[in-house]
């Protein structure tokens, strides 16, 4: 059938094309600045599929007559419907789960719903695709920053530190006690001689801190104690549930 397109049907498909791309850059663009797996190319490639997708199922195959007669149907939803399979092996191909840890969930429903909008573009519904682009937007930006600032006692909140820190041996007791004391979420200390030098002891701990900036303030709260040598702060590679 796109052999008998006339040129303006052409310019028509042309701009649902590009519509998708633009679209999906959109979503993309919040996904990359975040540092997620999925991003730009992701996101526009999937608007861009299934945008093709729904042209092909509404315009690339001939109409069949059952009847026999010069009136024949087109089952266009066909084709259309399998992209909402076919997404779902890409969505859960960035869904990670470490331990009882979940990673890429939003992630993978911006998928799903990028795809919604490519198809929306190929079907010609450009009002329905750019009011889903803007409020998948507004999700993904405002949600995070009502859970950031409103929602502030969270479990997404609690970030995983350790802290490395050394100091001599007569105060050691004193900042073990104190950690104990300041961290009721503490995960894992211990306490040893260093093996340089044996008048320092190094005291490791693994913390969850909930905190809009978790390293910061706790270099803020070590700076009050005293008999602290050196000390090194770092997120935990094993992440809290988020």
């Amino acid at each position: 059938m796109l052999e008998h397109l006339t040129p303006q049907f052409d310019l028509a498909i042309c701009i649902r094309l590009v519509s998708s791309v633009m679209l999906g850059f959109c979503v993309g663009l919040e996904r990359e600045m975040t540092n997620k797996y999925a991003g730009l190319r992701t996101h526009i490639l999937v608007c861009l599929g299934a945008c093709v997708f729904t042209i092909l199922s509404i315009y690339g195959f001939p109409m069949v007559s059952v009847t026999g007669d010069e009136f024949g149907t087109r089952d266009t939803a066909r084709v259309a419907a399998q992209i909402v399979t076919g997404i779902g092996f890409i969505g859960g191909g960035t869904v990670l789960r470490h331990g009882a840890t979940v990673y890429g969930l939003t992630t993978a429903a911006t998928l799903w719903a990028v795809a919604s909008i490519g198809m929306a573009c190929g079907a010609g519904m450009f009002a329905v695709a750019m009011i889903t682009t803007l409020a998948c937007i507004i999700v993904l930006v405002s949600i995070r920053f009502f859970e950031k600032n409103v929602m502030v006692s969270s479990t997404k909140n609690i970030s995983r530190l350790k802290i490395s820190l050394t100091c001599a041996n007569e105060v050691s007791n004193k900042i073990y006690d104190f950690i104990l004391e300041k961290y009721p979420r503490l995960r894992e200390i211990s306490k040893k001689l260093s093996k340089q030098d044996e008048n320092v002891t190094k005291i490791n701990a693994i913390v969850d801190i909930n905190s809009k900036n978790p390293i910061k303030s706790t270099y803020k709260v070590f700076q009050k104690v005293e008999g602290v040598d050196s000390i090194s702060i770092q997120e935990y590679n094993e992440m809290v549930a988020k």
